[in-house]
């Protein structure tokens, strides 16, 4: 396996770095920016509400954080 590394602590260091760095932090804005726009497409799509979009949208944009 090319990257050994496990997700979930890959992703909690993340995290923990982008709550103490706030906006300095590399990620958190591109995290940012795909909550909001999967905050926007739930609350287009009729079957996805806006905070499932949200969470969906920061989780997909942290995963290609991590995983590019």
């Amino acid at each position: 396996m090319p990257n050994d590394n496990n997700l979930i602590d890959d992703a909690t260091t993340e995290i923990k770095g982008m709550a103490r760095e706030g906006m300095a932090h590399p990620s958190t804005k591109p995290v940012l920016t795909g909550a909001a726009l999967g905050a926007v497409a739930g609350a287009i799509l009729p079957v996805v509400s806006w905070p499932l979009g949200l969470v969906a949208g920061a989780g997909f944009m942290l995963y290609k954080r991590l995983r590019p």
